[in-house]
């Protein structure tokens, strides 16, 4: 059997078998029992000046294929977010070019989009409240505009200038009192950006979910959903308990998100209790976490609509560790590793990223990602996978048995 070589933080090499693909088969249709997105990632030109500081490059053929790749699995796809390196990298102007060109790659799959609307396209650092409605306001209607559903981010302006919880508040009141469909609420945690801290007027998230679930229900009839990206199921699990009956709850949590997707039809020792009387038994999920294991996520919820939770739990539950160590701290650099299990599975040609960001991650930090993604068959093309991998590693000095120069 190959063997794959792994690299520790030590500097040593060992061996392990390379699993087979698992042979996952694509849904006949959509995906019933829960609606899932996967955060896609973009892929630059390999020529283009992709250092820190430089204008987004976009190979568009390479990244709109991905979402082709995403949709054929029955996955819905959630862009121009932060897992597609917004305010690390996507400048405006790729931004919308991106917003506008994976709407019409939805209309042409049948697939379902979202995507980030954010005040991003603002280049000083503080504005006023009054200024973040305004740039919310102009995204989200250029959003409209392309057909795609809004997803509201967390604002860096609005953490920045808000003096209290009553600015959140008003903030959101006349933004999705402008919005024309229903929209999603990103609550995203400071692992993720540390900008963002005390968010909602509170660094408490028990204070800070009781504003958002104000801002909520004053609003239910323009809210489809909240992805909350806390990295904290037991704050998941008390917002979605409280939602109204309409509103989703998509999961951002990509440590414990078998558990919160399962639910109480697949149940997981490690997740907290939930309340048997509430209506919302379970989370859906807005993850970028399922960019970088798209089959292995459709298989799983394929079992959970053929009722078979068990299964679930035998295909999903391994790729949990996989993800804790794409999200390992420094968090915000888990794009590095949603980006170079793409190049290993054959989505792109080469392990790059814009802003140079493919750099943010060790060898050994990926070596484990190779290795994780070997055990949980996150592998779509384990050959390939396997010589991307020790080419890599050879590239960098390391000494894999059978690869010469």
């Amino acid at each position: 059997m190959p063997q794959l070589t792994l690299l520790s933080h030590a500097g040593a090499t060992s061996t392990v078998e390379l699993n087979d693909a698992p042979g996952y088969a694509k849904p006949a249709g959509p995906l019933g029992s829960r609606v899932a997105y996967a955060a896609a990632h973009v892929v630059p030109k390999i020529w283009a000046d992709n250092t820190p500081g430089q204008p987004a490059d976009v190979d568009w053929d390479a990244t709109l294929d991905f979402r082709r790749a995403v949709y054929s699995w029955g996955l819905g796809v959630a862009d121009a977010m932060d897992t597609a390196q917004r305010n690390m990298g996507l400048d405006a102007t790729a931004t919308r070019e991106l917003i506008a060109r994976s709407a019409q790659v939805a209309r042409e799959e049948g697939g379902s989009v979202v995507v980030g609307v954010n005040t991003d396209h603002v280049e000083a650092e503080v504005i006023s409240i009054d200024e973040v409605i305004a740039a919310y306001k102009e995204q989200l209607h250029f959003t409209e505009e392309q057909g795609a559903g809004p997803v509201l981010m967390a604002s860096r302006h609005l953490a920045r200038v808000a003096e209290s919880a009553d600015d959140y508040r008003r903030v959101y009141r006349e933004v999705l009192s402008a919005a024309t469909t229903p929209v999603v609420l990103h609550w995203l945690g400071t692992a993720f950006d540390p900008v963002l801290a005390g968010y909602f007027g509170s660094d408490d998230w028990r204070a800070a979910s009781a504003v958002l679930l104000e801002i909520i229900e004053e609003n239910v009839d323009k809210v489809a959903g909240v992805k909350m990206s806390l990295l904290d199921a037991a704050s998941e699990v008390s917002v979605r308990e409280r939602l109204p009956e309409d509103v989703r709850m998509y999961t951002g949590d990509d440590f414990n998100y078998v558990g919160l997707i399962g639910g109480a039809d697949a149940p997981d020792a490690r997740q907290p209790e939930r309340d048997a009387n509430s209506p919302r038994q379970h989370s859906d999920a807005l993850l970028g976490a399922f960019a970088a294991i798209t089959p292995v996520a459709s298989a799983a919820i394929q079992a959970l609509d053929a009722g078979d939770p068990a299964r679930y739990l035998e295909i999903l539950g391994p790729t949990e560790e996989l993800s804790r160590q794409v999200f390992a701290a420094p968090t915000f650099y888990y794009k590095t590793g949603v980006a170079f299990l793409s190049w290993l599975n054959g989505h792109q040609e080469a392990f790059q990223m814009v802003g140079g960001l493919h750099s943010a991650r060790s060898l050994p930090h990926l070596s484990r990602i190779v290795e994780l993604a070997n055990s949980s068959l996150a592998l779509e093309r384990p050959e390939l996978a396997m010589i991307r991998w020790h080419d890599m590693l050879r590239h960098n000095g390391v000494d894999v048995p059978g690869v010469t120069s």
